[in-house]
């Protein structure tokens, strides 16, 4: 008799799991795939039923994306409401059920509303449902600093393009602002209009899938092939022939020329990076060759999407482009025209950025990541954003080199607008012209130069103004907000 009872009572135990295991599957794991059922039209509500966790900045008291609760068709709802509006409104993404969503609303999805596969939230996910109480999601707290996220909102007024800036050592994005913005409150409103073309593409996160001519910060990445490759030490000589090489000097040029009035004879590389001489680093390119440049852009992340916690359709690849399609990198290039940055080399802004945090972190690349940790609602840490390496890009003797060299750029050179009080700063400029007198004005840099903490990349559209000019104030007050320094110290 206690043989049939335990054996019943297997049975039933084997087939509440099974029960238990179904509801499960068809509640969390298999949930995308029934939203994608347009005959379940259940799921919309469904959808709105859920509570989605709260988003904040890293401070864990700003909020980004909270929820307004209210009623439809005689269900309780909820609905994303952004307090910051503008403000993060690239990063953190939209939530709606017309258009869909974006951002961090997209990628931590899962967390957001609970349907993740860690299995302690399964089990309460599946309690809440079993009792038909309301799902509540994961609180995500964000790596978004408010004072450096204000601060480029503040340098950007007036001007179209972004600011990314990165924590150095573990990856973590700081900052990231796109302008034109958008307020995500408005979208279900305002969706069309904000497609238009003539709206200035304000749905278009540039930060991320903004590409640029890089122009000369690029000549970060050439010096890193020609230290590295041991070719080159800051102290080489190099022959800058004036002010343009000639093709009866380098049959395989064209004319080259540095920027108007600039003319220089022999001079070390430091000083060419100083001063961002072209006609030495086309000299440069040409000893490199395809290969070495090719194999030194890749280790920086050209070529492939950002391996960044954020959607892939929201980002774009850096590299040679034509007729709006990434080359492949085997392509025959103008070596020489490609290592001051142009022959159709196009860069995002978060790319630059990762070359001057991969410097600052004395040559390894981090992965790039925008969510710090997921909170579940009974307080238990759901998960942890752990630092991790990309690559060792260049040898940490390279790397110290090529900061000694960006250094001088704010301390002498191109980039003196970017100085912050007595901080030493390292950067390098860039001046992408793209029509007569209309310039893409780029500054990249990190901060303080011994122990950095913030790399920072701007860029600026369509401007008349150089790089060092436009670009390098605001990357400065960038790293003055983040670090909070005053312009007395």
């Amino acid at each position: 008799m206690n043989g049939r009872i335990r054996g019943l009572f297997t049975l039933l135990a084997i087939g509440f799991g099974m029960l238990i295991t179904m509801t499960a599957y068809w509640q969390i794991w298999a949930s995308d795939s029934l939203a994608a059922r347009s005959d379940n039209a259940r799921l919309v509500y469904r959808q709105l039923q859920i509570k989605r966790g709260l988003i904040f900045a890293a401070n864990g008291r700003t909020v980004l994306a909270r929820n307004k609760r209210g009623r439809k068709d005689g269900f309780t709802v909820y609905t994303r409401v952004y307090p910051q509006k503008g403000l993060f409104a690239h990063a953190v993404g939209y939530n709606t059920v017309d258009e869909g969503r974006t951002g961090i609303e997209l990628s931590y999805n899962d967390y957001l509303t609970a349907s993740n596969a860690d299995l302690a939230t399964q089990l309460e996910n599946l309690g809440d449902t079993l009792r038909g109480e309301t799902v509540t999601g994961d609180n995500l707290i964000t790596s978004l600093s408010v004072p450096a996220q204000e601060a480029a909102r503040r340098g950007m007024v007036g001007h179209v393009g972004a600011v990314v800036a990165l924590q150095p050592s573990t990856g973590r994005v700081l900052a990231m602002y796109s302008n034109p913005t958008f307020n995500p409150n408005d979208v279900v409103q305002q969706f069309s209009q904000l497609n238009r073309p003539s709206a200035g593409a304000p749905l278009l996160n540039r930060a991320t899938q903004g590409l640029y001519p890089p122009g000369s910060t690029f000549k970060t990445v050439t010096a890193t092939a020609a230290l590295d490759t041991g070719l080159y030490t800051p102290e080489s000589t190099i022959n800058a022939f004036g002010s343009c090489i000639e093709p009866s000097q380098f049959p395989i040029f064209q004319q080259l020329c540095n920027a108007p009035g600039e003319s220089f004879g022999d001079i070390s590389l430091s000083t060419a990076f100083t001063y961002s001489v072209n006609t030495v680093f086309a000299q440069i390119g040409l000893k490199l060759g395809h290969d070495r440049m090719i194999n030194y852009m890749r280790r920086y992340g050209f070529w492939s999407l950002p391996p960044m916690d954020y959607p892939g359709n929201e980002m774009a690849a850096s590299g040679r482009y034509m007729n709006g399609h990434l080359m492949l990198p085997s392509k025959p290039m103008d070596v020489a025209r490609v290592a001051i940055g142009q022959e159709r080399l196009l860069a995002t802004p978060l790319q630059m950025a990762e070359v001057a945090a991969t410097v600052a972190n004395h040559g390894d690349r981090m992965r790039p990541t925008l969510v710090d940790r997921a909170i579940r609602p009974g307080g238990s840490v759901a998960f942890t954003q752990h630092p991790q390496s990309m690559g060792q890009v260049m040898s940490t003797q390279s790397a110290q080199e090529l900061t000694q060299m960006m250094r001088n750029v704010v301390d002498e050179g191109t980039g003196t607008a970017a100085q912050v009080g007595n901080l030493p700063v390292a950067g390098k400029t860039g001046t992408a012209e793209i029509a007569p007198n209309v310039n893409d004005a780029w500054f990249i840099a990190f901060a303080p130069v011994t122990h950095p903490k913030i790399a920072v990349a701007v860029v600026v559209e369509r401007t008349p103004l150089y790089g060092g000019q436009v670009a390098a104030p605001i990357a400065a007050n960038v790293i003055r907000a983040y670090l909070n320094r005053s312009l007395a110290q």
